[in-house]
């Protein structure tokens, strides 16, 4: 029994380390460098400067031109919580669900911010809680999941995000909560959020174990009281 458990402890933890990785290295906001290049509506959106859109869109820019990461100006303003500015860009056609070259929409940047309130402009705009996004093949959800963003969560299942997709990680919302969590409130908060809401307790990830198998791995006892009053197994 011990070596079964060091055996999931270490699993766990390779596993974890490789998530927190790749979510720090694939959302990448415009740099410095890059906005101080940008010219026309990637400019005007990185400013916020609605005038200077509307004037620019009414020349026949295109409200979805693309920067060489493949961000659209709805990007740029949504990466600087420039609210009337993706309003402004999303009146003049511009593309509300568009991805990025690593594959994030306006919702999951606003998520991984932890941005409740350009998430609620982006939703109220057209973008769609249910889109496949990154390399993962994730969602948002998972993505504030996996980051403990808990009231982002609260938004995303209102707006109808899948609670039990799996990306290709094998792993869900519940479960990034748990294998890429700390075990410790905004997590555990994140991980009730999810449970009240609906999501499987009981849906393993690729190698069979379950969430309350990976919480009681993991050590995290508040997480694994909220599993076994949810029914899990």
């Amino acid at each position: 029994m011990m070596l079964v458990r060091l055996i999931i402890a270490c699993t766990l933890g390779f596993f974890a380390s490789i998530g927190w990785t790749a979510a720090a290295a694939a959302q990448v906001p415009p740099s410095t460098a890059e906005t101080a290049n940008y010219t026309g509506l990637l400019a005007a959106a990185a400013r916020g400067d609605v005038a200077g859109i509307r004037a620019l869109v009414a020349k026949g820019e295109k409200p979805d031109v693309q920067d060489g990461h493949g961000r659209t100006p709805l990007h740029v303003a949504a990466y600087g919580s420039h609210h009337d500015a993706m309003r402004a860009l999303t009146v003049a056609g511009a593309n509300p669900n568009a991805l990025e070259n690593d594959r994030y929409d306006i919702v999951t940047i606003a998520a991984v911010a932890n941005d409740v309130p350009t998430l609620t402009v982006a939703l109220a705009l057209g973008a769609s809680a249910k889109n496949v996004t990154s390399r993962y093949d994730g969602t948002a959800l998972i993505a504030a999941a996996h980051l403990g963003h808990e009231d982002v969560v609260r938004t995303l299942i209102q707006a109808g995000a899948p609670l039990d997709h799996v990306n290709n990680l094998g792993w869900t919302a519940l479960i990034e909560s748990i294998v890429l969590g700390d075990g410790g409130p905004r997590h555990t908060e994140t991980l009730k959020v999810l449970v009240e809401a609906g999501a499987n307790p009981n849906l393993a990830d690729r190698t069979g174990q379950t969430p309350l198998s990976l919480a009681r791995a993991r050590g995290y006892e508040a997480m694994v009281r909220l599993l076994q009053s949810a029914g899990a197994r």
